[in-house]
């Protein structure tokens, strides 16, 4: 069984960063994409960031400049750097990873809550 446990998120002031990180643990084989979305209230899950195995990333364009995605490997995590932070950045932040126990599924976060307010 595969578990992803997000952390990271909070409350924190316009202009400021947070880190969120996702790790995965249980019966894994091997790792493809992982990602992150957000959900803010009364919208729809929207796409963030993804990087692939070998490092190549894409983001939105709402966030490109602003987050960075990381990954490490050896650990089974995911990162998202989160700067400049914004009101409408406040959303539930979920991560996914595309994992192999052997065969492939998508596996996804509880959920974090970002508030940027001041």
């Amino acid at each position: 069984q595969v578990q992803l446990v997000e952390s990271g998120g909070g409350l924190v002031q316009p202009g400021g960063s947070l880190r969120l990180s996702c790790s995965a643990s249980g019966s894994i084989f091997a790792i493809n994409n992982m990602g992150w979305y957000r959900q803010a209230p009364g919208k729809q899950r929207e796409f963030l960031a993804r990087i692939s195995r070998g490092a190549s990333t894409s983001y939105a364009d709402s966030v490109k400049g602003r987050f960075t995605i990381s990954r490490d490997n050896a650990k089974n995590t995911v990162y998202l750097q989160m700067n400049s932070l914004k009101p409408e950045d406040t959303a539930v932040y979920y991560c996914y990873m595309s994992i192999g126990v052997p065969a492939w599924n998508d596996y996804w976060g509880q959920g974090t809550q970002v508030t940027v307010s001041s």
